[in-house]
């Protein structure tokens, strides 16, 4: 949604920007990742500081785009590596959240966020594969932008179960809708 939305509404504000940054963007992509894992080992002992962190990754993971298009760097690995580097991501940071909350003693919590990372998992599983039919996927209400606006809120606001809750039942909602969007288009 968000994505669709606003998907390259940067590239031209940032454009001077990133016509002057000499690193690849694939530099950016790893830079993002490296600070995504640290939010992942900072969450259970400071949670703020961790969705601190997050947002800092999340900086590096818009602007990898942005920096390849703007420069005309674009690659199918880089596409790759983007790609593959966000599920790690995302698999840490809900990880890290369900050890925090198992810390805490909420059981409940730190399964709905094991739930919550499988169907993150599954929303860009769903995706590739219907993709890679031929059929576009890019439909659903959760995809990474909102569920990282959504974590970052949580990590400000200590409210983590429930956003958990809303994004447990949107992830896995939006691995419906894609279902769907194959199975609508099937031949």
């Amino acid at each position: 949604m968000i994505s669709a939305r606003f998907g390259h509404f940067l590239d031209e504000p940032l454009a001077p920007l990133a016509k002057r940054f000499p690193l690849s963007p694939n530099v950016l992509t790893v830079a993002g990742f490296v600070i995504t894992v640290a939010a992942a080992f900072v969450i259970p002992i400071n949670l703020r500081l961790g969705g601190i962190l997050i947002v800092f990754g999340g900086l590096c993971d818009m602007s990898d785009g942005v920096l390849a298009r703007v420069n005309g760097r674009t690659s199918n690995f880089g596409a790759f590596l983007d790609s593959l580097l966000d599920r790690y991501s995302d698999a840490l940071i809900f990880l890290s959240i369900a050890w925090h909350l198992a810390d805490a003693r909420d059981h409940t919590g730190a399964l709905l966020s094991i739930g919550t990372m499988v169907g993150a998992l599954l929303v860009s599983y769903a995706r590739a594969r219907g993709e890679g039919l031929g059929i576009p996927s890019q439909v659903g209400l959760m995809e990474r932008p909102e569920r990282m606006v959504l974590l970052i809120f949580a990590a400000f606001t200590g409210w983590l179960v429930p956003v958990l809750w809303l994004m447990f039942v949107l992830t896995h909602v939006t691995v419906v809708q894609r279902a769907y969007a194959v199975w609508k288009a099937r031949k």
